[in-house]
């Protein structure tokens, strides 16, 4: 049996950012992470690139390009939806109620860092910080990806899962 449809109240797009070594394509690459520490909370966590997709936002992927930009003051290519996860989010991130049986459904999609400039970082986790925002790479290996405390835990598992997988979707001939 399965029940009602869970309204969507939040929906994110995040990056599965990977900076490859223009000398060598075959040496592995980086995934480009952000490691957060929140106040009061000794345990930082590391969190791909992203975050909600505004109604200014004229399609999911205009949102990962946006989040990119004020986050990293990046650009990315090669744009490739790769993961989805879906949670439980009743509450609106300013605490409001949103629905007792809400959800979040967040986009990961596969990309290329094109290039980055952190003096253009801007947005409200560089404008307002809440806690720190410190952006690093990690070896985009299975040891790489499980070294850190990557966030959602779904998407740590399907990255140590999928390392060449994730490469693939980025591959000249997927078309």
């Amino acid at each position: 049996m399965s029940g009602p449809v869970r309204p969507v109240v939040k929906r994110t797009a995040r990056a599965i950012l990977l900076e490859f070594d223009a000398d060598d394509p075959h040496a592995p690459a980086s995934l480009v992470l952000i490691r957060r520490v929140r106040p009061g909370s000794p345990r930082p966590y590391w969190i791909t690139p992203g975050g909600g997709v505004e109604p200014t936002d004229e399609t999911v992927v205009a949102a990962l390009h946006r989040e990119v930009d004020e986050e990293l003051g990046g650009k990315v290519t090669d744009v490739v939806p790769a993961f989805v996860d879906t949670v439980a989010h009743s509450h609106h991130d300013d605490g409001t109620p949103a629905h007792p049986h809400g959800v979040k459904v967040q986009h990961f999609f596969a990309c290329r860092l094109a290039g980055m400039d952190e003096s253009r970082r801007h947005g409200p986790e560089v404008e307002r910080p809440n806690g720190e925002y410190e952006i690093v790479r990690v070896p985009f290996t299975r040891e790489g990806v499980t070294s850190v405390n990557v966030v959602p835990p779904s998407l740590r598992a399907y990255l140590a899962a999928n390392i060449e997988g994730v490469r693939a979707l980025l591959a000249p001939d997927l078309g």
